[in-house]
């Protein structure tokens, strides 16, 4: 088999070779099984054996202090015992007080099983090891309490769960607003076709709806009318930063019925949701694109959620693929309906909205508030005012409002590092990448040039090495510049910056969005990650440090690009109980994606986008 599977390789039949997680992961665990009366007379001779004063329990198997080399390091324990005095020896403990101290410790453990069942029904899979470490027993004293009877080992199978250690709070169905009933009722009518026939003329549905207008609640009451009818459904997010986010909302309505799946989840972890998915145990799938091919039965629904994101593509290897267009295949194949979600819906989609090819239901407006006011600066003016900072005097003067009411603000700049270009003032030589052909880039944290297209890092220059000029200079701006001049104009904020650079993986963005979420950051300094779809309600300031970065891309969509982004990151102010304000700073406030972003009106810049194309 093994020289089969080389020859595969070889010849490019099979495209690579990967180790598959076993089937199940079984450990060894203390389950507590002395009941009633067993227990409690258990308990009363072991506390007879515990007098009044007790010698501490960290002194049984340690050395005196005068004889380590070394202070060891400890860490606080809950369920550490009372402590004994400095000066005691620990060769002059009696037998009794040996036999005092094994009755104290096994009544700790004790007392943490029958806690942990008390609580969490015993879920927390106490190993041997972790128990004895936790209570400070050896093993003996553990199997003298098996050997009566009131524990037992035993080896169980374990789900890896993704979401472990996460609170996750149960919610119910909210009230409805008329198009939020619209909305619902439009997909609900494709769930029940009385004919083949009415199966065939299942299109997909746009949900068009304003950052803020309740897409969400959509989503759970509409998956709620499936599952009671005995179907399932899968959900997608376009980043796995938001797949955690979106889980909790789910599952919180769906208790232990939701799966997640994304690439970044361990081995063992996909593995074992791709189990429960596979035998029924859920009804609703949430991940990025590769939740799609889950094998979930009875699909009922598919939702994607944020429809425009570029995420949904796959174009790093083969098979390349939109995760939209296999979803509506994937639809029109099983007679399921699929629901586009978006505030900012792609032109392709809304074309074919446009034509009738997909079914229209729109949410304009907010629930319980109004979308916030946008701002434009026009940078050359603050330039002709003298102002050559990265940030106007308006959007300044912002941050000093926001931080004086304990508020938040979010500052969005689709650029990371401290620098774009490296040059020489006196030769003009630019410091390019040797494999890609494009300027490397300043990063002041790590103090290192580095490529954004294949990371390859190079040393600071302070020579320029065409001409042996001491004028090297720094060029452009970047997420790290805009900390640097926020943390020395406010010194006593405290910052956050979110990019590809501070978080690698999912885990590390769940972090970085905790901390802010609650409120140990005043100030989040971010790329486009921010503007993904969060619902951060401490935000009421949104500040683009400069919107002139993703109109200049060499992108036939760069204009859609930039509107997307624009209207997706000014709907992350004024999402709680206070007014947002949106502050946008740029060198072409005419542009017409601007324009049309500073006024929420989608209309506007389809109507644009569309003749350009044409």
């Amino acid at each position: 088999a093994r020289e089969l599977l080389s020859e595969a390789l070889a010849s490019g039949l099979v495209e690579r070779e990967a180790q598959f997680p076993g089937t199940k992961k079984l450990k060894r665990v203390v389950r507590l099984v002395a009941e009633g009366d067993k227990l409690a007379q258990w308990r009363q001779q072991a506390e007879a054996q515990i007098p009044q004063s007790l010698p501490s329990a960290t002194a049984i198997t340690m050395a005196p202090d005068n004889v380590r080399r070394r202070p060891k390091k400890t860490t606080p324990d809950p369920w550490a015992m009372p402590a004994m005095p400095a000066t005691a020896d620990v060769l002059t403990l009696t037998p009794q007080d040996r036999v005092s101290l094994q009755a104290q410790r096994q009544l700790a453990a004790i007392d943490l099983l029958q806690n942990d069942r008390a609580t969490n029904g015993g879920n927390a899979f106490w190993t041997p090891n972790k128990l004895c470490k936790a209570c400070k027993l050896n093993q003996a004293q553990l199997q003298a309490l098996v050997r009566e009877n009131i524990i037992a080992i035993e080896v169980v199978e374990v789900r890896r769960d993704p979401l472990q250690g996460r609170t996750i709070l149960a919610s119910t169905p909210l009230l409805l607003t008329p198009a939020q009933e619209n909305a619902l009722a439009s997909i609900l009518e494709t769930l029940s076709p009385t004919t083949d026939a009415m199966q065939e003329d299942i299109r997909p549905i746009l949900l068009h709806g304003v950052t803020g207008s309740g897409k969400t609640e959509v989503y759970l009451q509409a998956l709620a009318s499936i599952i009671a009818s005995g179907k399932r459904g899968i959900v997608l997010v376009p980043e796995i930063v938001l797949t955690t986010q979106a889980v909790e909302r789910f599952a919180g309505r769906f208790p232990g019925r939701v799966a997640i799946i994304h690439g970044d989840l361990f081995m063992g972890e996909r593995f074992d949701e791709w189990q429960r998915i596979r035998s029924g145990a859920v009804d609703v799938v949430i991940g990025s694109r590769s939740a799609l091919f889950s094998p979930l039965p009875d699909l009922g629904l598919i939702i994607l959620d944020e429809e425009h994101e570029s995420a949904y593509k796959q174009s790093e290897h083969k098979p390349t693929y939109h995760a939209r267009e296999v979803a509506i295949t994937l639809g029109r194949i099983l007679h399921v309906p699929v629901v586009l979600g978006s505030a900012t819906p792609s032109i392709e989609t809304f074309y074919h909205a446009e034509q009738k090819e997909y079914a229209l239901v729109e949410l304009p407006g907010r629930i319980g508030a109004a979308l916030p006011p946008v701002e434009v600066i026009d940078l050359r003016s603050e330039l002709h005012a003298g102002n050559t900072s990265i940030i106007s005097r308006r959007l300044q003067s912002e941050l000093e409002r926001v931080l004086g009411n304990k508020q938040q603000a979010i500052l969005f700049l689709n650029r990371r590092g401290a620098a774009s270009c490296v040059l020489c003032r006196d030769c003009g030589f630019v410091v390019m990448c040797d494999r890609c052909d494009v300027p490397l880039t300043y990063h002041s944290t790590e103090r290192i040039l580095l490529c954004h297209y294949c990371n390859r890092q190079s040393k600071v220059l302070h020579a320029c090495p065409q001409c042996n000029s001491s004028g090297i200079r720094y060029f452009g701006l970047g997420t790290e510049k805009v900390m640097d001049t926020i943390q020395r104009s406010f010194p006593e904020a405290r910052l956050l910056r979110w990019d590809r650079d501070t978080a690698t993986n999912y885990r590390a963005h769940q972090q970085l969005l905790d901390r802010f979420a609650n409120r140990e950051a005043d100030i989040l300094v971010g790329t486009q990650m921010i503007a993904k779809g969060l619902d951060l309600p401490g935000v009421t300031l949104v500040g683009v440090v400069s919107a002139d970065i993703a109109l200049n891309l060499p992108d036939f969509a760069a204009a859609e690009r930039a509107f997307t982004l624009l209207t997706q990151v000014a709907g992350r102010a004024g999402r709680g109980a206070e007014a947002g304000t949106v502050i946008i700073q740029t060198f072409n406030p005419q542009h017409f994606s601007i324009d049309a972003a500073s006024r929420h009106d989608f209309h506007e810049f389809y109507a644009a986008e569309i003749d350009v194309r044409r």
